[in-house]
């Protein structure tokens, strides 16, 4: 009887055990190529050396802003401040990208705009995406077939374009059709992550990382 209680008490822990495996990793920073910044499930962030394991997670090595980790017997590649969630590891069924914030607080992302990578700096205070002129020239976008308008910038007033972007991708989300401003003169050196993206997917903020996730 006392086996058969054991046995059974193993079959239930076994769901629990695999739910409190790491889901979510997220890599904030590296210290050389010694250590890895590393937040599991959007908490706070801890140091781990190559070589060490740190809730089911085991750092392989680093190379410039990218870790390789170990998590539940699975190789991963972490990017510096950005990972991906998939719909199963989160269990909500909407896809979600989880975001570290840089030493200031702000949050970079590489992402795609029409395939192409753009690197984005997430601006809630940005009605639109926007992009620079160099940008919207890299990426093939005949931006002056748009409407013209002007914006107001800390160096006075700029022309800007307004134009529709087929996609943007970020991270496994991918949305189409959105609105986005290209500036064409100076004043803008960073593509920037607007509302015009923003307001189509749920963000959640909690200290130094935020999560999208996609809507529909």
């Amino acid at each position: 009887m006392r086996r058969h209680f054991i046995l059974l008490l193993a079959l239930l822990c076994a769901p629990l055990c695999q739910r409190a495996a790491a889901a979510d990793v997220a890599l904030i920073g590296v210290i050389g190529d010694k250590a890895a910044i590393l937040a599991i499930d959007g908490g706070d962030p801890k140091t781990v050396k190559v070589g060490q394991s740190w809730r089911g997670v085991t750092v392989l090595g680093i190379e410039k802003d990218l870790a390789t980790v170990d998590v539940e017997g699975k190789k991963r590649v972490l990017q510096r401040g950005l990972h991906y969630r998939s719909a199963e590891a989160s269990g909500s069924g909407h896809t979600r990208v989880l975001l570290a914030a840089d030493p200031r607080g702000h949050f970079y992302i590489e992402g795609a705009v029409n395939r192409v990578p753009v690197r984005f700096l997430v601006d809630t205070g940005a009605t639109m995406v926007a992009l620079p002129k160099r940008d919207a020239d890299r990426l093939g976008i005949d931006y002056r077939a748009g409407r013209r308008g002007t914006t107001q910038t800390a160096n006075g007033s700029a022309t800007v374009y307004l134009v529709k972007l087929d996609t943007i991708r970020i991270g496994a989300i991918e949305l189409h059709g959105i609105e986005a401003t290209v500036h064409e003169g100076a004043g803008l050196e960073q593509a920037l992550l607007g509302m015009s993206f923003l307001n189509r997917v749920s963000m959640q903020r909690d200290g130094a990382t935020m999560t999208l996730i996609q809507r529909f």
